[in-house]
């Protein structure tokens, strides 16, 4: 009856999680795939592999533009299913890597232009800054949707960039972002027309990525990057961004990287506990945004991988500046909000620094950071190192030292000491960690009362794992070192997915019985396997009570109730699922008692 009941339960709570699930959740959208061949293949096998399968599925292929050729890089039209093909078939052993090509947008919130001051720049001190530097022999790169040469831009100096969209010459701006993204950098300044820039004597090179609507794909992006590092770039302006890590996106920001190129991105506007992509990345100079009062916005992304922050504007003060109107193309003054601004302010600040005769890409940051205005209270991370000071930068950069007062400051800034962040995209206090560590020893302290057994090494290790993981090594965030063996051990079984995917909600497989079943079945037989299946199958009892009762979202179950049901039930189950390894080891105790009697 015992059997009968646990299968039963087993089953409905699996039916509910299959019911719901409605596949793995995409990290970002696309409807191509970049497809990187080996450099040592002649395009001929290329041309002839490549024609072959695209024929053969009816899909179209190209190289992604004239500079995509000695890399060998194609874009083909496909989804997911199309990728998964790609890779497993016989063209897989010409290929370095295959990857979605995913779209990213710009990264600004819908405005009206109703203000005229610039709050921004008096808030960041760019008058003192202009005392040593503005921006002089300096380019910056503005990968975006173009650049066009409206009045209040006629005084700063272009450099010829392109249109990776339309794979021309001619990067003008058809949508405004862009525009208004160069006018923070550089507007024309001193031309009593219009409204300053911070960096008015840098040159802006246009490079087109994001279409009229706002979106362009990555490998579009990455050859802009490329294209900028090749052509004397000493800064890169990424105002844009989205879900998906890329391959071919981080080898273009680790080619500009080396050569001396300063890469700063938005953070993203969805008010999220992490950077998203580009800025994401570690070399990679992410940029939360300010209101007028100097606090975070209501939109910005916060957290894991924030380097600083600066004025993004709000519905109350507005970064105002002169860009086109997308549906008259003609000028206009407009205020805009968002982490775009945001990052524009910083690269700006980048060129005057770099104008300094700060050359390396470490020194810039570290120099933005030191200069920064430290936020004592921020738990979150919402300032990164603090909130940017373009005059106190500049003096810095002057100077050129950092003096060992502020070592371990820089080193805490720079991220080689972060200590703050628990899980991506879902700050984990310490106290539920705690419970659910301090729980899996209850449990089995109170089981060992009834069903007496050995406190070995496999069974702490498996009452850890299963309840909590080495929760604090999640506190540790390295740029220069990949982050996800840190969330891998130091997340529980159950909370496995969610730092690999983050995510804040469980995946009901691995928030369930059927890891502790699994290893029940394959390890019941060998000692040491009997002792850490009971530590997961308590610890995994104890991480999910923790969640039932504070968070119990869990993959495509819609409802709370029928999540914190579907929790609950795979508690009891799982410890249930104890009974056959302490009845076993009563058993074997008793066994030994008598053998000892005689």
């Amino acid at each position: 009856m015992k059997k009968l009941l646990f299968l039963s339960l087993f089953i409905i709570g699996l039916w509910v999680a299959l019911y719901n699930f409605k596949g793995l959740a995409n990290q970002g959208k696309f409807d191509s795939i970049v497809i990187n061949f080996r450099e040592d293949v002649p395009t001929s096998i290329i041309s002839k592999q490549l024609g072959a399968i695209t024929k053969q599925y009816e899909k179209t292929v190209s190289l992604n533009s004239i500079f995509s050729a000695d890399e060998h890089i194609y874009t083909v039209s496909g989804d997911k299913t199309f990728l998964n093909l790609i890779k497993q078939s016989s063209i897989k052993k010409y290929i370095e890597y295959s990857e979605p090509n995913y779209i990213y947008n710009a990264l600004e919130i819908p405005n009206d232009p109703d203000y005229n001051k610039q709050w921004n720049l008096h808030s960041i001190h760019v008058e003192k800054a202009w005392k040593n530097s503005q921006g002089e022999g300096i380019t910056v790169a503005v990968i975006d949707t173009g650049v066009s040469r409206i009045p209040d831009l006629r005084q700063t100096e272009f450099i010829e960039g392109y249109d990776f969209v339309n794979d021309q010459t001619d990067a003008s701006d058809d949508n405004g972002h862009g525009t208004h993204v160069a006018g923070i950098i550089a507007q024309s300044t001193n031309n009593k027309y219009g409204v300053a820039g911070i960096a008015y004597h840098a040159r802006i090179m246009p490079l087109k990525v994001l279409a009229a609507e706002g979106g362009g794909t990555v490998a579009d992006i990455a050859e802009a990057i490329r294209f900028a590092a090749d052509h004397n770039a000493d800064v890169i302006n990424l105002s844009l961004g989205g879900g998906g890590d890329s391959q071919v996106m981080k080898d273009a920001i680790d080619y500009a990287y080396s050569k001396g190129v300063v890469i700063i991105a938005a953070a993203g506007n969805s008010n999220k506990n992490a950077a998203s992509y580009p800025a994401r990345y570690p070399k990679v100079i992410s940029v939360s945004a300010l209101d007028a009062a100097g606090q975070k916005t209501t939109y910005s992304n916060y957290g894991a991988g924030i380097d600083i922050s600066a004025p993004g504007g709000s519905e109350i003060g507005k970064i105002i500046q002169e860009t086109i109107n997308p549906q008259t193309g003609e000028a206009i003054f407009v205020g805009f909000q968002g982490t775009s601004m945001a990052a524009s302010h910083v690269a700006g600040v980048a060129a005057l620094i770099k104008a300094s005769g700060i050359k390396e890409p470490s020194e810039v940051l570290a120099i933005l950071k030191r200069s920064s205005r430290n936020v004592r209270e921020d738990p979150f991370n919402h300032y990164g190192a603090g909130q940017l000071d373009a005059g106190e930068a500049v003096s810095l950069a002057f100077r050129s030292q950092i003096i060992f007062r502020d070592f371990f400051r820089w080193m805490r800034a720079n991220g080689y000491l972060y200590p703050r962040f628990w899980i991506d995209y879902s700050v984990v206090a310490l106290v539920p960690k705690l419970l659910m560590f301090v729980g899996s020893y209850l449990l089995a302290w109170f089981l060992r009362v009834y069903f007496p057994f050995a406190w070995t090494i496999s069974l702490n290790l498996g009452l850890i794992l299963g309840s909590s993981g080495l929760f604090f090594l999640q506190g540790i965030y390295i740029f220069d070192l990949p982050q996800w063996p840190f969330r891998v051990m130091g997340s529980s079984i159950p909370e496995l997915d969610n730092s690999i995917r983050g995510t804040s909600l469980l995946n009901p497989f691995l928030a369930s019985i059927l890891v502790p079943f699994t290893l029940i079945v394959l390890l019941l037989g060998y000692e040491r396997g009997k002792s850490f299946a009971l530590g997961i199958s308590l610890g995994v009892s104890s991480c999910l009570t923790i969640h039932t009762v504070m968070n119990s979202a869990v993959w495509a179950i819609p409802s709370g109730d029928i999540s914190r049901f579907f929790l609950g039930v795979n508690v009891i189950l799982c410890f249930c699922l104890i009974w056959p390894i302490v009845k076993k080891k009563d058993q074997t105790t008793q066994l030994q008692y008598k053998k000892a009697k005689k």
